[in-house]
């Protein structure tokens, strides 16, 4: 398998801005390798359980992990202290006078904008409650007359937030011939606002259809004209790899603290109590991986397990995108085991189990039985005995916590997991190659999406609410769309590698076959099945009061999905250490924003910019 470069660690950094720091390449050009290899074969011996001879085993050629665990144990933050929290706690109570003083509409959407991009909307949930419930009751529409960017903002928030926007707000900006302006063209912050608008778009909605259609072309031409790096450039580059609506929040939020810093008419204020909160939070983070790291080691899945990958950090960062409010503390360290584990049972599946074997640990997960493991081979017990012992310590914790007894329902998320991967295994060995909609009916599954879903309701939710909990298990629409989302995202990230190491087709594949088309036209046209699949999914967040589901858990889960536009957006980010990776740990969990001394003594700016 071509594995693509990485970086080897070369050098110590012992302290950056108050934090001891894990090392990583000062330069770049001496420690970028490459490494060629094709898949191999393993011969090893199979368990007296089920036969003795040799078994020809693949091998993925997975590298080692690089986040050694003795040395996230030396790490530490000095913003965990109180002196930090009480300067939030009085930036914080600042910043709510600033919000009731703030009166005009457009105003107040800039600044809820802002807060939620710096990371700081959840600290004040109910002024920005309250100001979108009078803004969506406000008939007075003059502040926003003939303003584009002031419509497209106030329509995105209040999406966003569930409130229903007619998409007709935007026709005042179409000529006489029934299309869009072409002079909106020359303002760029405008069009912006327009084209991250159109993300919160439902089907058949031809007004935002058009709107996403012209926005994207016209900032396609800006940004191709573009060679210096100004604010506005910088924004435009980001908003086409990424819309907003799909961006991981506190992944999003490092990024938009140092963009907001070069803003000429950023609040001191926001920007302080962001770098505060962000350091404050990352020093929960890294207690967090810390707690993380110990578990892993002791399961020694990572030590016995060697064919498999060990993705203990990458798994952290999929539960932060998902869960990254400092108070989910143990939805993070749950979805973190659940990650570790599909990670390493995706490779038994997938790469190195025979199907004898494959039948059985299925069989025994389903039975839920410790005697069940008896007949497995060895490297099968220590993987069902760590995947048994998590559940039940999960489902404890949830009962000792709520009085609820859920451990079935989280074993059931595994064994439909199990019972997917099983038919991808009898695909790979009888050399079957599904259609697009026989892949999907079964895919939507193996991506992991729907047990990662399921196991943060359960351990998110205080209390779990029944009725709430029975519907996510009849796998509703919405659930299944979200997790299809996924798997696209993931087949566009990885199918090149995985065909490589001899996997069943992906739907890239599968849609080849069927159609005829070539490989980058099939990756034009999975990007846009997901487009439409969002469409779907606004649709459910559009209607907040008619859903039989939260808007919380709907926020939580497509925050899964948003995470994994993060990790596969230029390859596999989650099995192979690739550049971009890797830097995201160091910014969301190991390296705290640097604070001048100017702002450890800030005072309070009462200037109206946000």
């Amino acid at each position: 398998m071509a594995m693509s470069s990485c970086i080897i660690p070369s050098t110590f950094i012992t302290s950056v801005n108050g934090l001891k720091c894990l090392p990583f390449a000062t330069n770049r050009a001496t420690i970028r390798i490459c490494v060629h290899k094709s898949i191999q074969c393993v011969a090893t011996t199979a368990s007296t359980h089920l036969d003795n001879s040799t078994v020809a085993r693949r091998s993925g050629n997975y590298q080692p992990t690089i986040w050694d665990n003795d040395y996230l144990q030396s790490l530490s933050s000095h913003y965990t202290g109180e002196t930090y929290r009480r300067q939030v706690e009085k930036l914080e109570g600042e910043v709510k006078t600033m919000i009731n003083n703030v009166a005009k509409p457009l105003d107040q959407l800039e600044l809820i904008d802002t807060l939620q991009r710096l990371g700081l909307a959840y600290h004040f949930d109910t002024e920005i409650s309250n100001i979108l419930q009078n803004i969506y009751n406000n008939k007075d529409d003059e502040w926003k007359k003939e303003n584009l960017y002031a419509t497209s903002l106030e329509f995105r928030l209040l999406r966003q937030h569930g409130y229903h926007v007619s998409q007709e707000v935007f026709n005042s900006f179409k000529d006489k011939k029934g299309s869009f302006k072409l002079c909106l063209c020359d303002d760029i912050k405008a069009m912006l606002s327009f084209y991250e608008a159109s993300y919160y778009s439902t089907e058949e909605e031809s007004i935002m259809e058009e709107a996403w259609q012209f926005t994207s072309k016209n900032l396609k031409d800006v940004n191709n004209k573009c060679v210096d790096l100004n604010v506005a450039a910088e924004e435009v580059r980001d908003a086409l790899e990424l819309p907003l609506h799909w961006k991981t929040p506190r992944l999003e939020t490092r990024r938009f603290i140092n963009f907001y810093e070069r803003r000429k008419d950023k609040n001191n204020m926001l920007l302080q109590l962001a770098k505060l909160d962000f350091n404050i939070v990352q020093g929960i983070y890294l207690e967090e991986l810390k707690e993380m790291s110990s578990w892993w080691k002791n399961t020694g899945l990572g030590e016995k397990l060697s064919f498999a990958r060990d993705r203990l950090v990458a798994s952290y960062v999929w539960s932060i995108g998902t869960a990254f409010k400092p108070q989910l503390s143990f939805c993070r360290k749950m979805l973190t085991e659940v990650f570790a584990l599909i990670t390493v049972i995706d490779d038994i599946y997938d790469v190195y189990g025979t199907i004898p074997e494959l039948e059985l640990f299925t069989e025994a997960v389903e039975r839920w039985d410790i005697k069940a493991m008896k007949p497995l081979p060895d490297y099968m017990k220590i993987c069902f005995l760590t995947l048994f012992n998590a559940v039940n310590e999960m489902a404890f914790d949830i009962l000792k916590e709520q009085g609820s007894d859920v451990v079935m329902n989280i074993k059931e998320t595994w064994v439909a997991l199990l019972q997917a991967y099983m038919v991808e295994a009898k695909w790979y060995h009888n050399q079957h190659t599904p259609t697009m909609e026989e892949y999907m009916n079964n895919g939507w599954i193996t991506v992991g999406a729907l047990t990662v879903a399921l196991n943060a309701y359960l351990s998110a939710t205080n209390p779990i609410i029944e009725k709430e909990l029975e519907f996510l298990e009849t796998y509703p629409d919405i659930l299944q769309l979200l997790c299809k989302i996924v798997r696209l995202q993931d087949d566009l990230g990885t199918s090149s590698d995985e065909l490589k190491r001899g996997d069943v087709p992906k739907s890239i594949q599968c849609y080849m076959n069927e159609t005829g088309v070539s490989e980058e036209e099939s990756r034009e046209h999975i990007k846009e099945l997901m487009r439409q699949m969002w469409k779907k999914v606004n649709l459910y967040i559009a209607n907040k009061d008619s859903d039989p589901l939260s808007q919380t858990t709907i926020e939580l889960i497509s925050n899964l999905v948003r995470s994994s536009h993060f990790m596969y957006l230029n390859g596999d980010g989650h099995g192979i250490r690739e550049k971009e990776t890797m830097d995201v740990p160091l910014s969301l969990i190991f390296q705290p924003i640097p604070l001048e001394e100017k702002e450890m003594v800030f005072t309070s700016s009462r200037g109206t910019n946000y």
